[in-house]
Parts: C-alpha cells; structure tokens; sequence
C-alpha cells in the first residue's frame, strides 16, 4: 500500500469518525509541541549537529513507516523516545537549572516584598561579608558562602547545621576557622541570616570548562549555581584568591569593590 492510499484511507476515517479527527488533531498539536522544544533546547544548548540528526531521523523514519507496510506506525515513536532519552542524560545539568529556574520565579512572586529594606542593616551585612572574605583571604583560610534567596534545596540546608543567626564578620571568620567541625562545608546567607553552615554541595559536572588548579572546593561552589539560581563566594584555601560562582561560572581575583557591587545587588533585588 502506497503512501497515498493510506492518506486517502485516513481521510476516510476522519470523515467517518468525527472523533477521530479530534484525536488526531490534538495528537499532531501534542508531537509538534514536543518535537519544537527539543529542537529548541537543542539549539540553544549549541548542538546543532544533534538537531540536524534529529530531523534526518524524523524524516527517514516518516519515509521508512510510510512505505513499509508490514511495519507499525507506533515504532515512529521511538525516534523522540530515544532523543529524549540521550538529552536527559547529556544534559541533566541543564535540565535541572531550568526546572530550578521556574521554581526560583515563583519563589520570588511569592516572596516579592519579603527582603528586608533596612539600608543601614544592609550596609552593615555587606560590610561584614567583605571584611570577612578579605581576613580569611589574608589568613588563607578557604571558605564557601552562597547568596539565596530561600531557594536553597532543604536537602543542602539539612546537610549542614541551622544557625539562623544575624551576619557578623566574627561569627563567619569562626565557621571557617581551619579544624572545626564547619570549615569544610559552605555557608548559606538568605536576607540578613546566616541559615546554616557546614552545608554540602553538589560538585559541578562540567570539569573541562574549571581550571586544573582549583579544587572541591571550587567546583562545589560552581557546581550549586549550574542548577540553583543563587551566588557562591569562594576563597582559596591554597592562594587566598577571592572568586564570585554565579550561572556555572567563575570570576577569579576578585576584589572589594567588585564584591561590594555583588553583594549590593543581591540585597536590593537586581540580580
């Protein structure tokens, strides 16, 4: 049976079953839908090679099905099936920074108005960071702080120990002291609190794109921005260089004032 007289046969069965034509339309819409945001997240994700595979694969195996009649028309399926598939594995860090990155939206509307807005206050936290980050700098003691904005995992916050306490550069310098039981883990500032401290992070997983002579500790604080909107302060253990993570990448030798205008944005929201 050629490929024409299946269409007129099709044509036939719409005319005759009005549901069917129904069912076939929304099952068109449903496939064109999927079939536009794989090509898109492709796309974006710059693998066009696999775009292109993709296509030629849709289009072989639309041929294959059409012209084959001893072959099922559902066995089509299992060409997206297998994409989706390959993109889940390739690129589960992607994935998950979008899923996170709806979360962190609705997050923020329904936090919208939530932040404290007390200038003085603010001043002071960003004050306290600074003068913590660059005497843990001077001193070489490595730390982790990451910058959320409630939008830290409960699993990552229960890793470490709840403080809820108000930011001061003493209390940070102490964490980070060398040989107590929260220096190796990181800190988590919401607001104007420390949340916790001592907390574990997910290492990055794009090891090629980091620098071979930075450590866990790097790429913990790179890899809990590749799926988490927030922003990791990182100092060196070895050097006392200060990098700012944010989006899966690294600023290195960071100074005051490149950390005053970071943290400035974090607490008046224009990140």
């Amino acid at each position: 049976m050629n490929i024409i007289n299946r269409i007129t046969i099709l044509f036939m069965q719409i005319a005759a079953y009005p549901a069917m034509a129904v069912a076939l339309g929304v099952s068109v819409f449903a496939f064109t839908l999927l079939y536009y945001f794989i090509i898109q997240f492709l796309f974006k994700n710059s693998a066009n090679e696999i775009v292109w595979i993709f296509i030629a694969s849709m289009i072989v195996g639309a041929c294959v099905v059409s012209f084959t009649e001893t072959l099922n028309s559902s066995i089509f399926l299992l060409i997206p099936a297998i994409f989706l598939v390959l993109i889940f594995i390739l690129y589960s860090v992607e994935l998950k920074r979008i899923v996170w990155e709806r979360k962190n939206a609705r997050l923020d509307v329904k936090k919208s108005g939530e932040m404290t807005y007390d200038e003085e206050k603010i001043r002071n936290c960003i004050n306290e960071i600074i003068k913590a980050l660059q005497n843990m700098s001077k001193a070489r003691i490595g730390a982790i702080i990451v910058l959320s904005t409630g939008n830290v995992p409960s699993q990552i916050i229960d890793s470490g120990i709840k403080l809820d306490s108000d930011i001061s550069s003493e209390l940070i310098e102490s964490v980070f002291f060398p040989k107590t039981p929260l220096h190796d883990g990181a800190m988590i500032i919401n607001d104007t609190k420390i949340v916790a401290s001592g907390c574990f992070l997910p290492l990055s997983q794009k090891i090629d794109n980091i620098p071979k002579e930075l450590g866990t500790r790097h790429r913990a604080g790179i890899g809990v921005t590749e799926t988490i909107d927030v922003i990791s302060l990182i100092v060196s253990e070895e050097t006392g260089v200060i990098s700012i993570a944010r989006a899966g990448k690294i600023t290195r030798y960071v100074n005051a004032e490149m950390l005053k205008n970071i943290l400035s944005q974090y607490y008046w929201q224009e990140i």
